[in-house]
């Protein structure tokens, strides 16, 4: 070529080889988290430690704390803003994260601030919302997360199990209070010494809770009866505790007579279509001793008594037919730091991997095990347990039932 390098004309005709472009590595995503105050009545827990907070952080994500939503559970603000998040000062503020991560569902006021994609994980508990609530989530087309029936690999729940580990050891503390004279109680010991008859407990339910209320029980020296509808719940109770332990199918008669025997009656039925059963009736609790006990911890699924009716920490009791009723559904609040490590011990590796699969949407799908939690995509009602137990008890809402996912 006259006159002209190789080199020239290319570069003249732009024919330099060009690199291939550099792979896109898809995957891990970094996730933007709010923490709430809980202002719902007596909620003390928090999602996240400052320590759960620290690790997240670390691994790309960012953490929006409103100021003091920690402090009940006795994590201050200024731990938060060490492990790396940002505190913030409004609720507004708080709600422009992507994924919002709190206890207690969500009130009318959270709801106003809720935006279109957002992703609220929270407790449901179906037996206290009504359809409005329902109608209005589907009309902010948010992903709803229900964290109490997110399943592990194995079809576990492990924020049921944690939580109710707490509620069983609880509610014998919880007992033995309530026993006392200092609260005008039967002035009895909740347990048993030498020469006195035992403290008579009986425990409704061989799940979780009836597990640890009955290894309490029995460690103070209780006289301990369980009842369950499932024959292999006795069974697996029996083989936990390790000592022979009176147990029983629930039957009218069999039931009947302990309650009239019994000091504390724990209801700790298992919900089954969102909605515990109701074992005991008006005409048994009637027939207890009086100022004996009942502790419903079933009472955020609809309560396993039929004179239970929901109370709170402020005023936790009340009495019907000279039988002392507590009935406060968040029990696990009482001692909110160290629920609230329990529950960041679950939710600190489900957001990891979430980030590692790439969001929230990419884990619904990716993960079936984790998809049991999942109430409302975007609008919609999902075909999985929560919705359908969600439709057996609300026939009328005519919304949205879509495919499995």
């Amino acid at each position: 070529m006259t006159g002209q390098s190789v080199s020239e004309l290319a570069r003249q005709t732009i024919l330099y080889t060009q690199e291939s472009p550099a792979a896109i590595k898809k995957g891990k995503r970094s996730l933007f988290i709010g923490l709430p105050r809980e202002i719902s009545l007596q909620e003390s827990r928090i999602a996240l430690t400052p320590e759960a907070v620290s690790l997240l952080v670390k691994n790309g994500h960012e953490i929006l704390v409103e100021n003091g939503a920690g402090e009940a559970a006795k994590f201050s603000d200024n731990e938060y803003s060490e492990a790396g998040a940002r505190i913030v000062y409004s609720q507004e503020e708080i709600f422009q994260a992507d994924i919002i991560l709190k206890i207690e569902p969500l009130t009318e006021k959270e709801i106003s601030y809720l935006k279109t994609d957002q992703t609220v994980i929270s407790a449901l508990n179906i037996p206290n919302l009504d359809r409005k609530y329902f109608e209005r989530l589907n009309e902010k087309r948010i992903t709803g997360i229900a964290f109490e029936l997110i399943q592990d690999k194995v079809g576990g729940f492990p924020i049921i199990r944690a939580m109710s580990e707490i509620a069983g050891n609880t509610v014998m503390l919880v007992a033995a209070e309530l026993l006392s004279s200092v609260h005008n109680g039967r002035g009895i010991i909740l347990g048993g010494i030498t020469g006195v008859p035992p403290t008579k407990v009986v425990i409704l339910g061989a799940g979780t809770v009836g597990e640890y209320a009955a290894r309490a029980a029995h460690a103070l020296g209780a006289e301990i009866k369980v009842f369950d509808q499932h024959i292999y719940r006795l069974q697996r109770i029996k083989y936990t505790i390790g000592q022979q332990i009176f147990t029983s199918i629930i039957d009218s008669e069999t039931l009947t007579d302990a309650l009239v025997r019994a000091d504390v009656v724990i209801g700790a039925m298992r919900a089954e279509d969102s909605i515990s059963p109701m074992v005991v009736t008006e005409d048994m609790v009637s027939r207890m001793k009086t100022n004996s006990i009942i502790i419903d911890v079933s009472i955020d699924q609809g309560g396993c008594f039929e004179t239970s009716e929901m109370t709170n920490h402020k005023q936790p009791t009340f009495q019907k037919y000279g039988v002392t009723h507590y009935c406060v559904p968040n029990i696990a609040s009482r001692v909110a730091h160290t629920a609230s490590i329990a529950l960041s011990n679950v939710f600190t590796p489900f957001l990891l991997k979430t980030g590692n699969v790439g969001g929230i949407e990419e884990m619904i799908f990716a993960k079936q095990w984790f998809t049991k939690g999942v109430y409302s995509y975007k609008g919609s009602l999902t075909n999985l347990p929560i919705a359908q137990r969600f439709n057996l008890r609300y026939k009328d809402l005519g919304l949205l039932i879509a495919a499995r996912m």
